[in-house]
């Protein structure tokens, strides 16, 4: 019989039988043992070693892979490339590996999966296919899986599961309640949550202020967990095992950009309520990353930047600056091994 997660204890240990691998609980997630586990009993700013990955993004389909140390503030570092150039994917992964699913190859789209080793800087490689072409989607995951949802081309209510420490094309999980692009998606070891979004087509199309999620463990569709403040699309999530911070966005009706960061309690249905404000208000299109403690934002459009910021996820305020990536983007894909997949 499975705990709670509220109910587990600290250092309680598993046998993962999805991923075969040993794992252990700490600061409200399952992670897992190896040789480069990190010492979470020190953990103090962020996991130590926790690495912020910024993958592709708009214009021009840029196919660069940045890593930032969460920790640390400062400039992203190159960490290589992307097998093809591309921006809005979903991302997610697991202590070990990060993956990129889909994306929005201008003027088309992709349904390619690659995937890359945190640990070790190079080019990302092969993983293997969602199961339509889309892009401007939006992926989730625990330890074990990868959960990527909605997207374009055309709209799409889909959600594609893959198992992380495999390689293979993605298979049905379920559906959104609203088929719908450029939300934000964060989540747990146990639950996936996509909020926001616009209906695929034109920025004058209607933008959601949905919440809502699904039981990673479970296939099935997503139900209801509450509502936005403000119906948006284009910000970012990211978070820990507690919290899913939402940064920014941009209205539909009418056609304005929200600088505000929100932010949820995962383990409770309702609404989200403000955490604080962004640094720059008058953008959207960001990738987002986190560790158990900060939770980051980096690039976004009007002008297309190289911005970073981040805020202390336990401490509701303002973002801060943490540095630039590489080159100026809009829509390029975040993903941390600090907290799963984001």
């Amino acid at each position: 019989m499975s705990l709670p997660p509220s109910e587990v204890p600290q250092g309680a240990i598993r046998f993962n039988t999805d991923s075969q691998k040993l794992e252990f609980y700490a600061q409200g997630e399952w992670w897992v043992m190896s040789t480069d586990t990190p010492n979470l009993a020190s953990a103090g700013d962020s996991t130590p070693g926790a690495r912020g990955m910024f993958a592709g993004g708009n214009p021009s389909n840029k196919n660069e892979i940045d890593y930032i140390n969460i920790s640390s503030t400062g400039n992203a570092i190159d960490f290589g490339n992307l097998s093809q150039g591309r921006g809005g994917g979903g991302t997610a992964g697991d202590r070990s590996r990060g993956l990129l699913m889909g994306g929005y190859v201008a003027p088309s789209y992709t349904d390619t999966i690659d995937f890359w080793t945190f640990a070790s800087t190079g080019d990302a490689t092969d993983f293997g296919n969602l199961s339509a072409t889309r892009g401007f989607c939006q992926a989730t995951s625990n330890s074990t899986r990868a959960i990527n949802g909605g997207g374009w081309n055309p709209a799409s209510d889909v959600l594609d599961y893959v198992t992380i420490q495999s390689t293979g094309n993605a298979v049905d999980f379920g559906n959104l309640s609203v088929a719908r692009e450029i939300d934000v998606a964060s989540g747990s070891s146990t639950r996936g949550i996509w909020a926001g979004g616009i209906s695929p087509g034109s920025p004058a199309s209607p933008s959601y202020n949905i919440i809502e999620f699904v039981t990673i463990a479970t296939l099935g569709n997503t139900a209801d967990f509450g509502d936005l403040a403000i119906a948006s699309w284009g910000g970012c999530g990211s978070g820990n095992a507690t919290r899913m911070i939402i940064f920014g966005g941009q209205n539909a009706s009418p056609a304005t950009y929200d600088g505000t960061i929100s932010s949820i309690t995962i383990a409770t249905l309702g609404n989200a309520v403000k955490f604080g404000d962004m640094i720059d208000t008058t953008a959207q299109g960001r990738g987002g990353c986190s560790s158990p403690t900060r939770a980051v934002s980096g690039g976004h459009n009007a002008p297309t930047s190289t911005e970073i910021e981040y805020v202390t996820i336990a401490t509701e305020g303002d973002s801060v600056d943490f540095g630039d990536l590489t080159v100026a983007r809009q829509y390029a894909s975040g993903v941390s091994n600090g907290h799963g997949g984001l």
